[in-house]
C-alpha cells in the first residue's frame, strides 16, 4: 500500500464519527488555481472529492484558474490589470478566460474526479442559467481630494442571483458539479467572476453545511501571525476593523461571513496545498483550517 493510500486510510479511519455529520449534506468546496500546484496534488484533489462523494457527503467543486490564465495571457502577449485584485477585463480577455477557465481547467479537474471513481460533470456558470451576473464596481479615493472615483473593471462580474436546479439534479443523480465561475449577464454578456466570489453566492443559495475555501495561506491569523482554528462572523469584523485581518484576506473573510448571512452553517479557510486538506479539515478534530461560524 502507497504511502498515501495508508495516510488516506488512517484518515477516514479517524472520521468515523464526523461521517453522520455530513451524511447527505452538500459542501461546496473552492479550489484556488494557486492550490492546484502540480498534477500530483489534483489528482489527490481528485481522490479526496470522490472519497466525499462515496462516503455520502455532496461535495459540489467551484475553481480558479488565475496562474492557468496568466500563463495563457502571457504565451498571447496580453498584459493584466489588476484593481483590488480583480482582473481588468475587456472582450479579448473574457473569451481567454473563458476558453482556460470552462475549458482546460474545468476539463481536467472533473477528469481528475471521474478518474477517482465517481462521476463528475465540468459546466460553468453560464450552464443552465447558474449564474446570472451583473457588473462589478469598485471605489477608490483620490489621495490629492479624497474623492471617490468608479472604477471600470470591464467585464468583471458578480453574481446577481444563483439557480440552483441544475445543480440539485447533478447532486440528485450523485454526480459532482464542478463549476468555472464565469456567468451570463440579461445582455447576454459573458462576465469574468472572482471564485471566491462564485463559491460563496452558490454555497449560500444552496444552503451548503460547509463552504471550504482552499488557497495558498494556512487560514486566518492573528496579530501575532499564529492560525485561527475558529472564529465567529462577529470576531471576523472584529479583525477587519482592527486591522490584524488585512490585504487579501479581507475579501476571503467577507464572502464567508457573506455565505453564512445567506444560510450556510459554516465556511472555512485553509490551505489547499496540504496533502488531503479537505478530509482532515470535515473528519478531524483538529481541522485544517480557520472556521468561521454564526
Amino acid at each position: 500500500m502507497s504511502d498515501d493510500a495508508l495516510a488516506q486510510m488512517q484518515t477516514m479511519i479517524g472520521a468515523l464519527p464526523y461521517l453522520k455529520r455530513y451524511d447527505d449534506q452538500i459542501v461546496v468546496v473552492k479550489y484556488g488555481g494557486h492550490a492546484m500546484g502540480e498534477e500530483e496534488a489534483a489528482e489527490r484533489f481528485g481522490r479526496d472529492i470522490a472519497l466525499l462523494e462515496q462516503v455520502g457527503v455532496n461535495p459540489v467543486v467551484v475553481h480558479g484558474g488565475g496562474p492557468q490564465i496568466n500563463a495563457m495571457l502571457g504565451r498571447l502577449g496580453v498584459k493584466s490589470t489588476f484593481v483590488q485584485g480583480l482582473r481588468v477585463t475587456d472582450q479579448q480577455m473574457v473569451e481567454v478566460v473563458e476558453m482556460v477557465l470552462a475549458g482546460t481547467v474545468n476539463k481536467a479537474l472533473s477528469s481528475a474526479i471521474t478518474r477517482a471513481g465517481c462521476i463528475a460533470v465540468g459546466i460553468s456558470g453560464k450552464d443552465g442559467g447558474l449564474i446570472r451576473a451583473r457588473k462589478a464596481t469598485r471605489t477608490v479615493k483620490d489621495p490629492g481630494s479624497n474623492i471617490e472615483q468608479v472604477l471600470d473593471l470591464g467585464l468583471v462580474g458578480e453574481p446577481e442571483s444563483v439557480d440552483t436546479r441544475v445543480l440539485e439534479l447533478l447532486i440528485g443523480a450523485d454526480i459532482v458539479p464542478v463549476i468555472a465561475p464565469v456567468g451570463l449577464g440579461p445582455d447576454g454578456q459573458t462576465y469574468n467572476i472572482n471564485a471566491d466570489t462564485a463559491s460563496g453566492a452558490i454555497a449560500g443559495a444552496l444552503k451548503a453545511e460547509r463552504m471550504l475555501m482552499l488557497t495558498d495561506v494556512p487560514g486566518v491569523l492573528d496579530a501575532e501571525k499564529r492560525l485561527i482554528p475558529e472564529m465567529t462572523v462577529a470576531e471576523a469584523r472584529a479583525g477587519i476593523a482592527a486591522g490584524w485581518i488585512a490585504g487579501g484576506m479581507i475579501p476571503k473573510v467577507e464572502t464567508c461571513i457573506h455565505a453564512i448571512e445567506q444560510g450556510v452553517k459554516g465556511a472555512v479557510i485553509l490551505d489547499g496545498r496540504q496533502p488531503h486538506a479537505v478530509l482532515r479539515e470535515l473528519f478531524t478534530d483538529t481541522g485544517a483550517g480557520t472556521l468561521i461560524r454564526p
